[in-house]
């Protein structure tokens, strides 16, 4: 675990940045647009945009039943969720599909979309642009990502091979309106891109695990990314605020038991809401989470509803209650040792 005295300091820095990504006042609950009230919203990096402190991920839309995708996109929505995450990847394919069936025809001109593609290649991304475009039925995405960079190798090869480059004419030609990039492997992956990229600056967005064993981690995205972002004005994005499922006793998926521990993070040691509130206290812009059910995704919205920022003491005292799960991949198993 890292010295206490330093984390200490930093999450202290980074608590007075909060503030900052707040559009309102963080309670503020209650602002309406043509679907209803809103939760609260946050600014998106350099964007002038603003975003709903929840967003809707789209990879559990993908793989749930029909009509629990259909209900939970109808939660978020009457919820107060504006937000919406999917990738071309996510089903394959079923997941931007049921947001072209059942987001997109009543809502999009009141929702922002993201989606994200895996491409390799500039020819891949092409085609997964199109193909994206094609199946959510949109003239344009909010924001188009690059998805899943997994080490500097994995970067340079994206680069090298054009990647960047049909984004920023997406871009040019208003295709999207941002581009951002993401990735849960490896910090060293987010740096690397975030230095290749420093002339041009393309990025808005940036998407990685944000929570509380990856604050403990000796290869932590929040302290190894997140003051390159603050500093470059880029959106930060949280997912596997719950570290995809495994800080449960277990995760249940299609019917199948994917994973279960004796030692659990929720309830043993945190709340939902701790951990949750424990991201929202960091300066993100939108914390993504993944739903397959309603009922699910209507814990996470009450729980935005009633976010109270933690100070760095309060960050501080859950770090240290799971400081000996962040030593190796039992929590995050999707990081690169």
């Amino acid at each position: 675990m890292k010295n206490y005295i330093e984390r200490r300091e930093f999450l202290k820095y980074l608590g007075g940045i909060t503030a900052g990504v707040f559009a309102s006042h963080p309670l503020a609950y209650g602002k309406k647009d043509r679907l209803g009230k809103m939760l609260p919203t946050r600014q998106l990096g350099s964007t002038g945009m603003q975003v709903t402190m929840l967003g809707l991920g789209g990879y559990h839309i993908g793989w749930t039943t029909e009509k629990d995708a259909a209900e939970t996109i109808d939660v978020a929505i009457n919820g107060g969720i504006r937000f919406f995450d999917t990738a071309e990847s996510y089903g394959p394919h079923t997941s931007e599909v049921r947001y072209g069936k059942y987001l997109v025809p009543k809502y999009r001109d009141d929702v922002f979309i993201m989606t994200k593609s895996q491409a390799k290649d500039a020819k891949t991304a092409q085609e997964h642009l199109e193909g994206s475009l094609r199946r959510m039925d949109c003239d344009y995405l909010d924001l188009w990502q690059i998805h899943s960079i997994s080490s500097p190798q994995d970067v340079e090869e994206r680069l090298n091979n054009g990647v960047l480059e049909v984004f920023m004419k997406a871009k040019a030609d208003g295709k999207v309106k941002h581009i951002g990039f993401t990735g849960h492997a490896d910090p060293a992956a987010h740096a690397h891109m975030l230095t290749m990229t420093a002339g041009e600056k393309p990025f808005a967005t940036c998407q990685m695990p944000i929570n509380i064993v990856d604050a403990a981690y000796e290869k932590s995205f929040i302290e190894t990314v997140m003051p390159s972002l603050i500093e470059n004005n880029i959106g930060a994005l949280a997912m596997k605020t719950l570290a995809d499922g495994r800080f449960f006793p277990k995760k249940v998926m299609n019917g199948k038991t994917r994973w279960q521990t004796k030692d659990p993070v929720i309830p043993k040691r945190v709340s939902v809401a701790e951990a949750l509130n424990f991201a929202w206290s960091l300066p993100v812009s939108v914390l993504i989470t993944g739903a397959e059910k309603a009922d699910m995704l209507k814990e996470k919205i009450k729980l935005a509803k009633k976010f109270v920022e933690m100070d760095e003491e309060q960050r501080q005292a859950l770090i240290t209650k799971v400081g000996d799960l962040a030593a190796g991949q039992e929590v995050e198993y999707y990081k690169k040792v």
